[in-house]
């Protein structure tokens, strides 16, 4: 999205760190950067409007419950692997429980099922295809 006006920060990577801004989950310059831009975008301020009455909505209305603590420190920690490997470039693996209840596991944006590829996900680098058995 563009308004067409020419900004600092274009409209395109203001609304992909949008939810970073809502959150506070940026550097104070980067949130500054976005915080210029939506003074000086209509658009932008308006979607960023939209998205904030949004998370206040399902705040209020799902807020109640208070998430349990070892879910949350299970999540927080599968995020930081997650990121962890992308920044040293290893193999990002994630299962999915639902595919016809033996589960698949996908390596780096291809799956396969989950026996034939946990071992080759533990190999970075090595690519893992559907039926593909591990070596």
């Amino acid at each position: 999205m563009s308004c067409g006006d020419p900004h600092d920060t274009e409209c395109g990577e203001v609304l992909d760190h949008l939810y970073e801004f809502l959150d506070n989950e940026m550097a104070e310059g980067d949130y500054a950067k976005l915080r210029v831009h939506f003074e000086e975008c209509s658009p932008c301020l308006e979607k960023y409007g939209l998205e904030q009455a949004i998370k206040a909505l399902i705040k209020r209305c799902c807020g109640c419950d208070d998430t349990p603590a070892d879910l949350r420190g299970k999540v927080l920690a599968r995020i930081d692997s997650i990121r962890a490997g992308q920044r040293s470039g290893e193999a990002v693996v994630a299962v999915d429980p639902t595919a016809e209840g033996h589960g698949e596991v996908a390596v780096q944006g291809r799956t396969a099922p989950a026996g034939e590829a946990v071992e080759a996900a533990a190999r970075p680098g090595t690519p893992v295809e559907a039926g593909a058995p591990a070596e």
